[in-house]
């Protein structure tokens, strides 16, 4: 069986982390007939939001994206520089999720043995944390209207809408009760439901789906104190569900758990298990073509698109085995803090691929 993935590179280092996701896709998984690629690297301006980006992925069932979004909006970040919202990078990189419905979104956090002494909590806090968050992706108040800056008498005023309709809640209910079960059987729902109506339908609903999910532990807690909890004691946490902006902002808190956000990979999917991977991190334009990003966040992005899209557990299980066998060795990108020998980008992509090389021969 073939598979054919579409490549958006992205700005800044995306075009080098990008590469050496490709490139161990082609390279380790073709010969074994497990994985054909067919890659086709787009140069995408998100200066210029455009649908062709998600015209182009709907005719590919899986996706790989480097990190324009934040490359991009460093650049209209410059004072007194304004662009109009319909331009900007992050309207196109929305455009594109809500095109191709991908309304599921999977951030693991995971922290390497190797990497304890890197986090920003201690060992005994941290050791062995593996949590999943799950996060409605094409609804709430990113998308929500009406939206605005409008003038009144008493001055400018800026207006957002936070809404959820039901059926929303419900589909992303479902996909975290079943990654829960088949993980550690214990969901956490995070809302604000103290203060927010949309919350309290999300309290409500998420409660009617556990009905049919009596075998996944369910508990709720309050968005500020799930951030506390984060940062106090994480290896309480197997999978969370959360809305758009929670699960944006928690998922970020996350990545410091696991010694770098250069580690945090993604998966983004739509009803029927298509996906757009991509690792959480951003383009990191003051580094950018000086060997300097971490490839790991996308290598295991990759082994994402492994498990969830191609159902080739195995051989994601492969790519983060290696990833492990890398780190072992003492190999850390400038990112990642504590020891270690430094090697570049390309040095630790093609470290991970000779780790896949040494499973592979008898």
């Amino acid at each position: 069986m073939s598979h054919h993935i579409a490549v958006l590179p992205g700005d800044g280092v995306g075009p080098e982390i990008a590469g050496r996701g490709g490139e161990a896709a082609r390279a380790r998984w073709a010969s074994a007939s497990a994985l054909a690629v067919g890659a086709r690297a787009r140069r995408t301006s998100a200066a210029r939001p455009s649908t062709r980006p998600a015209r182009r992925c709907r005719r590919r069932r899986w996706r790989s994206r480097g990190p324009p979004t934040r490359c991009c909006w460093a650049r209209w970040a410059v004072p007194g520089y304004h662009e109009p919202r319909a331009r900007r990078p992050e309207t196109g990189l929305l455009d594109i999720r809500r095109e191709l419905g991908l309304f599921a979104n999977l951030r693991p956090a995971i922290l390497y043995a190797e990497l304890a002494g890197a986090s920003s909590l201690r060992h005994e806090h941290v050791a062995g944390l593996d949590l999943m968050i799950v996060r409605e992706l094409t609804g709430g108040i990113y998308f929500g209207e009406p939206r605005g800056i409008e003038t009144t008498a008493a001055g400018r005023r800026g207006y957002n809408t936070l809404v959820y309709d039901e059926t929303e809640i419900e589909r992303i209910a479902r996909r975290a009760f079943e990654i829960a079960r088949r993980r550690d059987r214990r969901l956490c729902s995070v809302d604000k439901a103290n203060v927010l109506e949309s919350s309290q339908l999300w309290r409500e609903v998420v409660d009617a789906v556990h009905g049919d999910y009596p075998d996944v532990e369910l508990s709720h807690m309050y968005v500020d104190n799930a951030a506390m909890q984060l940062v106090r004691a994480p290896l309480q946490f197997d999978v969370i569900v959360t809305g758009n902006m929670f699960g944006d902002i928690l998922s970020d808190c996350a990545a410091m758990l696991t010694g770098s956000i250069g580690m945090l990979p993604s998966a983004s999917l739509d009803a029927a298990g298509k996906g757009l991977y991509e690792p959480v991190h951003g383009s990191a334009p003051d580094i950018a073509g000086q060997g300097r990003a971490n490839p790991l966040a996308t290598l295991l992005s990759v082994a994402m698109m492994l498990r969830y899209s191609l159902d080739a557990g195995a051989l994601a299980a492969r790519v983060e085995r290696a990833i492990g066998r890398v780190l072992a060795d003492g190999l850390r990108t400038a990112d990642i803090a504590g020891g270690g020998r430094a090697v570049s980008t390309a040095a630790m992509g093609d470290a991970v691929i000779a780790a896949l090389d040494a499973e592979a021969t008898p």
